[in-house]
């Protein structure tokens, strides 16, 4: 298959699913090629991966970012475009009942350290963007600039765990605790939420009575690099398409939710 789309890559830590996205799209077998790897984490061994198969990468040391605003709000670097009651507005990563000066923290600190993210990015140019184990939620502030056309998003993402049970960081332990027989992971389009966004595919296995973990870490990862790679090669060959359905429930109410038809 011939390269057809730019892939952009965000990750914090060791990047296996990079690893298998990358073997991937060099085997042929997703329509698209790794054009740069970015990360939150100056120590994330994924960027060795990157650097081994001659991929550009950087760095936008989040914690850095945060750390200096904490020590000192005045030094909150907010690109000129950021609208506060905008993105509070749109955000759907907090509980009502949240402090609103947490909220305005996450958010403003989010943004300084996207907006670098942003530039970032721009030089290379990319169809695609995934996030392969980024362990920061993305606030609506990048979301915007990356999905500039809403009708076609641009932002994938993996999650340990069939959505959308389990959200957050630990899928798989979720999983596990809850006592569930079925595992699983899902790639998903990214939304102003936490992993709540249009579901594009999903793959299960099954959690026996023996398993530990460890197991369920090990058996989801082998479904995730199969899974991720599939996912792409949907978005390359242009077969993805976020919809709105809208849905009766009893008692006369309806329901609405975007989500995603694959074509023949």
């Amino acid at each position: 298959m011939t390269s057809t789309i730019r892939i952009g890559a965000l990750i914090s830590g060791g990047g296996t699913n990079l690893q298998a996205v990358i073997d991937a799209c060099e085997a042929g077998e997703t329509g698209g090629q790794v054009v740069f790897v970015g990360s939150d984490n100056p120590t994330a061994k994924g960027l060795q991966r990157a650097e081994r198969h001659g991929i550009p990468s950087f760095v936008v040391d989040y914690g850095a970012i945060i750390r200096r605003c904490r020590r000192d709000p005045g030094d909150l670097r907010l690109p000129a475009d950021f609208d506060l009651d905008e993105m509070r507005a749109k955000s759907r990563l907090f509980p009502p009942d949240t402090d609103a000066s947490k909220v305005k923290f996450f958010l403003e600190t989010r943004a300084a350290a996207e907006s670098e993210l942003l530039a970032a990015m721009r030089p290379y140019g990319f169809d695609l963007l995934i996030l392969a184990g980024f362990m920061r939620n993305l606030t609506p502030y990048f979301i915007d600039r990356v999905n500039t056309d809403r009708a076609n998003p641009q932002i994938m993402n993996i999650h340990p765990a069939i959505l959308p049970s389990f959200p957050g960081t630990d899928g798989y332990g979720d999983t596990y605790r809850y006592g569930c027989t079925l595992g699983g992971c899902t790639v998903h389009f990214i939304d102003y939420g936490e992993d709540s966004g249009p579901i594009i595919g999903q793959r299960a296995f099954e959690i026996l009575p023996e398993d530990t973990l460890d197991d369920i870490k090990s058996k989801g990862l082998k479904e995730e690099w199969i899974l991720y790679p599939a996912c792409i090669k949907l978005f390359a060959q242009g077969r993805l398409a976020v919809v709105k359905r809208t849905y009766e429930l009893p008692g006369g109410k309806t329901m609405a939710r975007k989500i995603v038809e694959i074509s023949a």
